[in-house]
């Protein structure tokens, strides 16, 4: 198996599932260990190795799938060693999670197939395939009508009013948002505002978050439009997985009055892997994970 051990580091919960993509069969492998740890919400590596070693016993003896499917890969350790441990794929995970009775196992599954049912789990596809498609290309950067463009491929087809601005007041945790009949000048002002450095970027996605231009999907499309805009003029894009949801809630939510929080916040987590396939994947289920209840 051609297996290229590229990382990628999906969350449930803020808690990392280490993964490797497989080239040739072209589909992600998950390591057990985190997965098992997840479900019994267990931190101790130990414990969680041993739980598996039993569970893997009670599986073999009842002749499940679940164990002949497993297979072997070298993934980068808590020690910062690449070791062997077991690994699952998609379908071998579901029916891994499918044995613990708890809760957790269900809002797993529903994170891991990203509720497929539902608004967001489908939308969340459809923002996997803005990069497959090459499509991001195509979209304008730092316009209005570039997020619109975001918003209408996100939600096309989930939402009426998808890439349609709002012409409803809307507010959210006490804060109004900038009224709707103002909204078309309010969204001029912003895209006319200059974004040739770092603080000027920041300063208009600001703004766009103060406009919200959509009553739903404003923040998922804005993080989507923001990167476009550090890609095309700083060379630079957010790596979302290195700031914690409370973090950039905290920082966005002062962020109208106090900037400072948000732009020190966005700084620390700037990468040049802007044409990262994983980085994207990994921005979108972060930008996701925030919007989450």
């Amino acid at each position: 198996m051609n297996t290229q051990h590229k990382i990628s580091i999906r969350f449930f919960n803020d808690r990392e599932v280490r993964a490797a993509w497989d080239d040739e069969n072209a589909k992600w492998w998950f390591s057990v260990l985190d997965v098992v740890g997840i479900l019994n919400e267990e931190d101790d590596y130990t414990k969680t190795r041993n739980y598996w070693k039993y569970l893997k016993a009670k599986l073999k003896k009842e002749g499940s799938q679940v164990v002949s499917v497993t297979t072997q890969l070298k993934l980068l350790a808590p020690d910062g060693r690449k070791r062997l441990t077991d690994a699952l794929d998609s379908n071998g995970i579901i029916e891994l999670a499918k044995h613990f009775p708890n809760n957790k196992a269900t809002k797993f599954l529903d994170w891991f197939l990203y509720s497929e049912n539902s608004i967001d789990g489908q939308s969340k596809k459809k923002a996997y395939t803005l990069f497959e498609g090459n499509l991001l290309e195509t979209i304008e950067v730092g316009t209005t009508k570039g997020l619109q463009q975001i918003h209408a491929y996100l939600f096309g087809g989930l939402y009426e009013f998808a890439g349609k601005i709002r012409q409803k007041n809307i507010s959210k945790g006490g804060f109004q948002f900038a009224t709707s009949h103002f909204l078309g000048n309010t969204l001029k002002q912003i895209e006319a505002m200059p974004e040739n450095t770092f603080d000027e970027i920041v300063q208009k996605y600001i703004e766009m978050n103060i406009a919200h231009p959509f009553m739903e999907g404003n923040g998922r499309s804005a993080r989507i439009w923001l990167d476009l805009i550090l890609k095309k003029r700083l060379k630079k894009c957010v790596d979302w997985s290195k700031i914690s949801k409370r973090n950039y809630m905290t920082a966005m939510m002062l962020s109208p009055t106090n900037s400072e929080v948000l732009k020190k916040l966005l700084k620390t987590a700037l990468t040049t892997k802007i044409h990262d396939r994983e980085m994207f994947m990994k921005g979108i289920d972060y930008s996701y994970y925030y919007e989450e209840e």
